[in-house]
Parts: C-alpha cells; sequence; structure tokens
C-alpha cells in the first residue's frame, strides 16, 4: 500500500514540472540495477536529461528499499542534473552572501603586515592570521576562528576565504550573524521558500562564513537558532569561519565549548588596530591614560646628577632605571616602585608602557583611581559596556601598569575589586607594573600585600631620592 502511495507521488512530481503535458500522458516504471526506479515519462519538458539511462528524464529517483529505512520514499536528485543544481544552489548562495559585493576582499588585496609603522607584535599577529586564513582556505578542513578588535581584518580575511572558495566551485554562505538570524525571520513570510527549506540550507552549505558574532540581539530564539546551526555543523565537522570580536568567555556557554575545541578549530587572534584608524585605536583608547604621558620616556629621564644628593640616593634611582629598561625590554612577572612623591615612579612606569607600545605591544597604563572609577561607570544605564567585561579587559591585559596604588579609599567594595585583580594576575603570572608610595605599602590589604611580596613573582626597587623640584647645582666650594 505504501509503495503504491509513493508511486503516484512520483508521478504527479513528475506531471507538475510541465505546464504543457498532455492530460493522456503516460508514465512507467523502470527498475535499475542500482537499487533505485525512476520515473519514466512519456514528454521531454522535464528537468532531467530525456536519454538519461537511469532517470529518463524526470531527473529523480525513488530509493528502492526496505519499509522502515531512513531512506524510504525519499527522493534524489539523477545525475544527470546534479551538476545544475549544484551550480544553482551555489548561484544562490552567492547572491544571498551579497558575495559581489566583497569581490575586492581577496588575499591579494590584503596587506598581511598592515599599514607602515604597525607594531612589530601587531604586524606579526596580523600576518599570522593571514597565512592561517590561505591555508585554511585550500584545505577547508576544520573550522577557523578570527578574533579581534573592530577594523583588524578579520571580516577582509574571512571574505577572502569565501571568495576563493567560490572561485573553485564550492557553494558558499557568508553572512554577518545579524543578517543570518534576519533571513530566518523573513523566511517565515517568504513565498518562494519555507523556514524549514532555509534552516537546512544554511546549516548545510559546503562553507558557511559567520562574520561579526555577537553582535547580534541575544534573545533565546536568535541562541536557540545559532547553537543548532553551530551545533549541526560541529557534529558533522561541515567548514566553517567565525570572526568575532568578543572574547571566548563572553559567547554564550554551549557555543563557546564548540569553538575551544582543539581538534576542529583553528583560532587566530589578531592583535592589530582599527586599519582605518590605526593610532586612535592602538592600545586601550577608553581606560588608558598613556598618550598623556607619551613624552615620559627613557631618553629623557633624569638621572638628577647634577643635584647635591646623597650618593645612596643616587643608586637607587640608577638601579630603578635600570630594572625598568630591563622589564621593559622583556616583561615577566611583577615589577613595583615603591619611593616618595615626585621621585620618577610614575615616569619610569609610563617609560616602560611608552617602549612597548612603540613595538607593538600597547598596555594598558592606567591611575588605580581612574580604573575604579571607569568599574563604577559600567554600571550607568547610559553605559556602553557591562561591568564584567570591563573588568575582564583589565584583568587579562597582556601588560597592565598600576600607577598610584594606595592613593584610593579603600571601601570594601574597593578592597574586594583590587583583591580579585591582584589574585587573577597572580596566579596567571600576568606581567605587571605597580608604583606605590613608600608609606602606602603597610597600609594595603594583606591578600594583596602577601603578592606583592613573594619575591618569586614579584621584584621591588625602592627610590630614595627627595621629590624632584626641577634642575638645581651643586654649590661652589669656599
Amino acid at each position: 500500500m505504501a509503495k503504491s502511495r509513493i508511486d503516484e507521488t512520483i508521478k504527479n512530481l513528475a506531471s507538475a514540472t510541465s505546464k504543457t503535458r498532455s492530460k493522456n500522458s503516460l508514465a512507467v516504471e523502470t527498475p535499475l540495477s542500482g537499487g533505485s526506479t525512476p520515473v519514466q515519462p512519456l514528454n521531454r519538458d522535464l528537468p532531467g536529461d530525456p536519454n538519461c539511462p537511469y532517470c529518463h528524464g524526470v531527473g529523480y529517483l525513488r530509493s528502492d528499499v526496505q519499509l522502515g529505512d531512513p531512506d524510504f520514499g525519499k527522493l534524489q536528485i539523477c545525475v544527470c542534473r546534479r551538476a545544475n543544481v549544484t551550480n544553482a544552489v551555489r548561484q544562490r548562495l552567492f547572491a544571498l552572501s551579497h558575495l559581489d559585493e566583497l569581490k575586492d576582499l581577496t588575499f591579494d588585496t590584503f596587506k598581511p603586515r598592515g599599514r607602515k609603522g604597525l607594531g612589530e607584535l601587531q604586524a606579526n599577529s596580523l600576518e599570522m592570521a593571514f597565512n592561517q586564513a590561505r591555508h585554511y582556505s585550500q584545505s577547508l578542513n576544520g573550522w577557523l576562528l578570527l578574533q579581534g578588535s573592530y577594523g583588524c581584518g578579520k571580516t577582509h580575511l574571512a571574505a577572502a576565504v569565501a571568495n576563493y572558495a567560490v572561485e573553485i566551485g564550492i557553494p558558499t554562505l557568508f553572512l554577518t550573524v545579524p543578517d543570518l538570524l534576519d533571513t530566518l525571520r523573513f523566511a517565515y513570510n517568504d513565498e518562494e521558500i519555507t523556514f524549514e527549506d532555509r534552516f537546512e540550507e544554511i546549516r548545510n552549505a559546503k562553507l558557511l562564513v559567520l562574520d561579526d558574532f555577537g553582535t547580534q540581539n541575544a534573545t533565546g530564539w536568535a541562541q536557540e537558532k545559532l547553537f543548532q546551526i553551530i551545533n549541526f555543523r560541529y557534529i558533522n565537522k561541515l567548514p566553517t569561519v567565525v570572526t568575532t570580536n568578543l572574547m571566548l568567555e563572553e559567547i554564550e556557554a554551549r557555543i563557546r565549548s564548540r569553538l575551544s575545541d582543539p581538534d576542529l578549530v583553528t583560532q587566530s587572534r589578531i592583535m592589530a588596530p582599527d586599519f582605518r584608524r590605526p593610532i586612535a585605536e592602538a592600545g586601550h583608547p577608553e581606560l588608558s591614560s598613556l598618550d598623556l604621558l607619551s613624552n615620559r620616556t627613557f631618553d629623557v629621564f633624569s638621572m638628577r646628577k647634577d643635584e647635591d644628593l646623597q650618593p645612596q640616593a643616587l643608586k637607587s634611582l640608577k638601579e630603578a632605571f635600570e630594572a625598568s629598561k630591563s622589564f621593559a625590554d622583556k616583561p615577566h612577572g611583577w615589577f613595583v616602585l615603591t619611593g616618595d612623591y615626585a621621585t620618577g615612579k610614575t615616569h619610569l612606569a609610563a617609560a616602560i608602557a611608552n617602549q612597548r607600545a612603540q613595538i607593538g605591544d600597547p598596555p594598558l597604563f592606567v591611575m588605580v583611581p581612574d580604573l575604579l572609577d571607569h568599574l563604577r561607570a559600567t554600571f550607568s544605564p547610559n553605559s556602553q559596556t557591562t561591568f564584567d567585561r570591563r573588568f575582564d579587559e583589565i584583568r587579562t591585559a597582556p601588560l597592565l601598569v598600576l600607577d598610584d596604588l594606595g592613593t584610593q579609599s579603600m571601601t570594601p567594595w574597593v578592597r574586594e575589586k583590587l583583591t580579585q585583580l591582584f589574585n587573577f594576575r597572580y596566579n596567571a603570572e600576568l606581567p605587571t607594573v605597580i608604583t606605590i608610595a613608600a608609606d602606602s605599602l603597610d597600609e594595603l590589604d594583606a591578600r594583596i600585600r602577601s603578592r606583592l611580596l613573594d619575591n618569586r613573582i614579584c621584584k621591588i626597587i625602592g627610590i630614595t631620592v627627595p621629590a624632584y623640584r626641577g634642575k638645581t647645582f651643586k654649590r661652589a666650594k669656599k
């Protein structure tokens, strides 16, 4: 009974493909040695090749399997029209991707080392991402995750992968994540395609490029659809490229776990600033005050040899200077400068930061009171970022320079946040520079002080010269 209904369905489908077919035209089933049964109509206006020995022009076959088999009743595209179908899919996905608008974003037009004058570490990260993306485009093996700030080149590299794949005939879908979600929403009211068909088309694309992941409106529906797509492609190991300006910790846990799989995903983090605004976006423009201290370098630091100072005090200044230069050359562990106000602590800390910035490794330089203000500002209804993101940005900075520790009011909230910050960087052994007034060290929270006194990770240099008041000259001896 079931076989009769399926045969009747096939005949009806064959009839529907031609408006000019005669009402009296007949269809004859012919069993094939391959275990499939075609419909052989007496009409030539059908999608398949009328001379095809398999489908005889129908364009599809029905699997000749037993009831209960997963393929029972399913229609399969005949080999005679598979190339045309693949080409149609490729063209449809290309149009859906708007890749014609991104046709100039290729590997040939990408600058692997970025703009002239880019720091070495930033240029190296950009070049590595370029090489990884180009290698991925030639194999399409696994997934590629491109991370970095706005304008660093993520979208260009993702589009370059997509354009290369299209050139060699691979059906490719390139979508920003918000556009992907809009495409799914519009399919509910689309007369040409159902939501289910559109959803299947997206998650089954031979190559799927998801640009700007994390910028979508994170509704429950959006999160669920994205997870279904990501999970399907993860299980089936379908080639996928994802770009995002988020840290992995900010991505929904289920998706984060897939993106963190080292056996499937190649991760590439670009440290370069916005290509369109390389100077303004370098470092941490919203937090760092290093631009106000850009003139504080080692070259202009005064060793105060023309002042009438005690030899031991001058020796401490020289030791602080040499230790600061050594740390700037190779940041490792914690480096603490103590001394009275105006003894050169901030100058040396800024000199370290400026030297690192010049080689393309801009640190986060911030006065501790300002840091706390930045954290408090995230609680404002008008804040563009969350407290968690801001705090994580500070505590995970590759190099953090904290100026004037101990000048802030030690409320319970301040003590807790500073303790969390110091504990994280202590356990992770992240390079950190700290300046603190000599008389403030004993007043610090015991938990923070214990970290600073660990000479395994922390080096403390005390500057004993008096406050700098400008150039003075030794009195002539009588």
